[in-house]
């Protein structure tokens, strides 16, 4: 009995952490670019009573063995690295990559990714995110510029005024991952890279399996909230069903201790 109590809680515990990765999604459901987590799940060690394939008597061998389990675990929460639906804004420096790829931010000496292309410009007219991190590599838009274009392959031109012809800013890339899963989450809609991502690989928009730049708009969560919710009810009917198993086992040894 005291195994079924111990397993039932590792189902306990397992189904409490998929409600939180759960809750996550739904509270980043409208968080621009965020990429809803998938929680992976393992099976705990086995007790071997009886081997498949071993000696049954002198003559014969066990054709299926007898394990018992001891329950189960998180192994992962893996990122669903789909892209969001698109939400037009027709904001200038509003930028959504359409596919694969992250654009890279400035953050201290190191240099993180995002899919949240919400940018804007500081009084010295560099490109930064909400919280100041600057865009990589740095975009400066003079302070007597009248409208800005950006191309699908990055490329940034200024209208400055009293010109007729534009000036080139520079041209923003995008940045691509062997195993973009393995990318480590901040907090803030930033990730860093891991030894399990690979090193970012700058990539030209629109090259070699890399998205495009839309300029006027920003990606949306790709958080599905009716999944989610289904997965709420099934990942609580899991917890309930544990909890019983623990009430029955409970019970089995109420009546053991209960014998005379």
């Amino acid at each position: 009995m005291i195994r079924a109590l111990n397993t039932a809680a590792t189902g306990m515990s397992a189904q409490e952490q998929q409600v939180n990765s759960i809750s996550n999604n739904i509270a980043n459901s409208n968080t621009n670019g965020y990429k809803a987590q998938r929680t992976e799940f393992e099976d705990l060690l086995y007790e071997t009573v009886e081997e498949a394939g071993g000696r049954s008597s002198n003559d014969t061998e066990y054709t299926v063995g007898h394990q018992v389990g001891s329950g189960a675990k998180v192994s992962a929460t893996r990122r669903m690295h789909t892209m969001g639906s698109p939400q037009i804004t027709n904001r200038p420096y509003d930028l959504m990559i359409m596919g694969d790829g992250f654009f890279g931010v400035q953050v201290g000496n190191e240099t993180m990714y995002t899919r949240d292309g919400s940018f804007t410009v500081d009084s010295q007219g560099v490109m930064k995110t909400r919280n100041g991190h600057p865009l990589v590599p740095g975009i400066n838009v003079p302070p007597n510029t009248k409208s800005l274009n950006i191309a699908e392959d990055g490329s940034v031109e200024a209208y400055l005024t009293g010109q007729a012809e534009p000036i080139q800013l520079g041209q923003i890339p995008v940045f691509t991952f062997v195993n973009p899963a393995g990318l480590s989450d901040k907090g803030g809609n930033l990730a860093a890279r891991t030894n399990a991502s690979g090193e970012a690989i700058q990539r030209i928009a629109g090259e070699e399996n890399s998205g495009v730049i839309q300029q006027g708009t920003i990606e949306s969560s790709n958080v599905n909230v009716m999944s989610e919710m289904t997965n709420l009810i099934k990942a609580q009917r899991a917890y309930e069903m544990n909890s019983k198993v623990m009430g029955v086992a409970d019970q089995m040894l109420q009546t053991v201790n209960n014998i005379r």
